[in-house]
């Protein structure tokens, strides 16, 4: 490592220690043949340390005996959604002389009798419990015993207010993560010795207004998060910087006599309604706010962005805006970087009218929307676009000027976009004739389609992401070949069960978020190969014309309840 770290490149010295722990972590073995050095290892460096940990951690080659050899070097450990841990794990950990951050986030075995290992460490700054559902009121009595807590996140675990209360003894607290768990206005109270907060997450407790005034006493308070709760005024926060109040009835953030402006620079209020949604714009410092979600409110005009010029995240999506209101972001637009319109009531007109006035947008999202073919000669005069989201709208890939007409190709004009890195047009009608000219775009690295076409798309020099997810006309044979003409690109397709064994080259073939509905019985017959194997189904789709396979997909989507494998919102790719 010396002769590592007296190298001048920076950013070789980073690659050279990264090659160096993915070596040490390749396998047991290897781990075995370095375990026995602990005088060695007990000199490492901390943050040398703490990433061969995350390595083996990752790679599942980390057990409790093998905590012990980090002992006097581990400053920092993340063992979130590690369903193996448990008291014996927090038994070596407890002894760990130097730590300071512990997360065990979503760590289902961690219980209350687990956390009494960590009960009066001296250097543990932060601790993460999110989700341990078997935390509990007596879980914190022990946790209570860590005077050093600064950052403290107990989200969605089994606290009652009594255990709430007992938090109030973290004199030094800075960051407290309390969200789903139902307290009450007088718990609240109980914590406002903790005079220290800048960062408190209440969500989805029982909260009130009565409760919310007692916030005052947090002077500090930059982040507050009290979204899904009954509180519709807020006191004054003068240095609040970030709010979260979606699905909230909002009628003031800044309650009471004050004059002064929240500063805020983050802003999200997701399917929130308002009384009245100008005097709370009216109460933020315009020049102060860059971030702003107002996905699924309903809105009928934009006049409140009037003073916000200097906002950079803007998502409008769900929220039924119309090409009338659009105006008022293209005002806005100067230093906009991200715009959600998508599941709007937009129409090819709205690129139009932001033509010209978004210079530094570089993503866009207008899926679920009206848009054609026309919008993207519009789109491409957005010089700084590097994500664009076209799924699910009426693009074909050409416009006609009259019925019956030559069809004149409407990608082009999206090949000046020089930095456009991802392009997304799943569930559009484009036509096979179209997808060859994509692969004229330069710096194209992410391209998501449901089409077929596949054997003539010629992939830019720089793709390195194909997403093929429910393209579910392609065949095998089909996916199996281009992984073997392009070898280095990563290649996601419900068929990777049966490519993986018998694909050529390098390639990647990926499992998708959905299974194929036409594919879900053959797939059910793979599950068993001990009894199956050596037998080879015949594809049906054979029978049918391309134009009667899009009609049984149709009817497959009506039933998709047999059909398909559906999967939970959060896995919904998004816009």
């Amino acid at each position: 490592m010396a002769a590592v770290s007296g190298s001048s490149d920076g950013g070789s010295e980073t690659r050279l220690v990264d090659r160096c722990i993915d070596a040490a972590a390749r396998g047991p073995a290897t781990v075995d043949a370095w375990r026995r050095q602990r005088r060695s290892l007990e000199r490492l460096p901390g943050q040398l340390a703490d990433a061969l940990l995350q390595r083996l951690a990752a790679r599942r080659l980390l057990s409790p005996s093998l905590l012990e050899v980090f002992r006097h070097s581990v400053e920092e450990i993340d063992l979130s959604g590690n369903i193996a841990v448990d008291a014996e794990w927090l038994a070596y950990l407890g002894s760990f002389r130097y730590l300071r951050v512990l997360k065990l986030a979503d760590c289902k075995n961690v219980n209350n009798s687990a956390v009494w290992a960590l009960s009066g460490m001296s250097t543990l700054k932060e601790l993460v419990l999110s989700r341990c559902s078997r935390i509990s009121d007596a879980g914190i009595k022990h946790i209570v015993s860590i005077d050093s807590l600064e950052k403290l996140h107990l989200s969605e675990t089994g606290l009652t207010d009594n255990g709430v209360t007992l938090i109030s003894a973290l004199q030094n607290l800075d960051l407290l993560d309390l969200g789903g768990i139902h307290m009450t206005d007088k718990t609240l109270r109980s914590l406002q010795v903790l005079t220290r907060l800048e960062h408190l997450d209440i969500w989805g407790s029982e909260i009130t207004n009565e409760g919310a005034s007692v916030l005052k006493a947090f002077t500090r308070l930059s982040f507050l998060n009290v979204s899904w709760t009954h509180v519709t005024r807020l006191p004054p926060l003068p240095n609040l910087q970030h709010l979260n109040m979606s699905n909230c009835t909002i009628h003031s953030i800044r309650d009471g006599d004050s004059e002064v402006n929240v500063p805020l620079e983050k802003f999200t209020v997701c399917a929130a309604s308002f009384g009245n949604i100008f005097e709370v714009f009216s109460s933020i410092q315009g020049s102060s706010l860059l971030y702003l979600d107002m996905s699924g409110c309903s809105l009928s005009n934009l006049h409140i962005f009037e003073k916000m010029k200097h906002i950079e995240h803007l998502d409008l999506s769900f929220s039924r805006i119309t090409d009338a209101a659009i105006q008022h972001v293209a005002n806005i637009g100067m230093n906009l970087r991200h715009l959600s319109l998508k599941n709007t009531g937009i129409t090819s007109q709205a690129p139009c009218i932001l033509a010209g006035t978004v210079p530094n947008l570089s993503s866009l999202s207008l899926a679920y929307t009206e848009i054609d073919d026309s919008a993207l000669a519009y789109i491409s005069m957005m010089p700084s676009l590097r994500v664009i989201d076209l799924s699910h709208t009426s693009i074909k890939g050409f416009t006609c000027v009259e019925v019956n007409s030559e069809k004149i190709p409407s990608m082009p004009p999206l090949e000046h976009l020089m930095y456009l890195e991802s392009l997304n047009l799943e569930d559009t009608a484009l036509s096979d004739e179209v997808i060859p000219p994509l692969a004229s775009f330069r710096a194209i690295k992410y391209l998501y389609l449901k089409n077929s076409g596949l054997l003539q798309f010629v992939p830019p020099a720089k793709l390195r992401v194909l997403d093929l997810s429910g393209c579910w006309i392609l065949t095998g044979d089909a996916v199996s070949t281009f992984c073997k003409h392009h070898p280095v690109i990563e290649v996601t397709h419900e068929l990777w069960q049966e490519l993986q064994p018998n694909s050529g080259g390098t390639s990647q073939v990926h499992k998708s978020r959905q299974l194929p509905k036409a594919k879900t019985e053959a797939v059910n017959r793979q599950a068993g190969p001990s009894r199956l194997s050596g037998i080879f189904f015949v594809d049906e789709r054979i029978k049918y014309s391309r134009e009667e396979l899009m009609e049984l997909q149709h009817l497959t989507e009506l039933n998709s309840v047999m059909h398909g494998v559906h999967l939970p919102p959060e896995l919904w790719r998004m816009g």
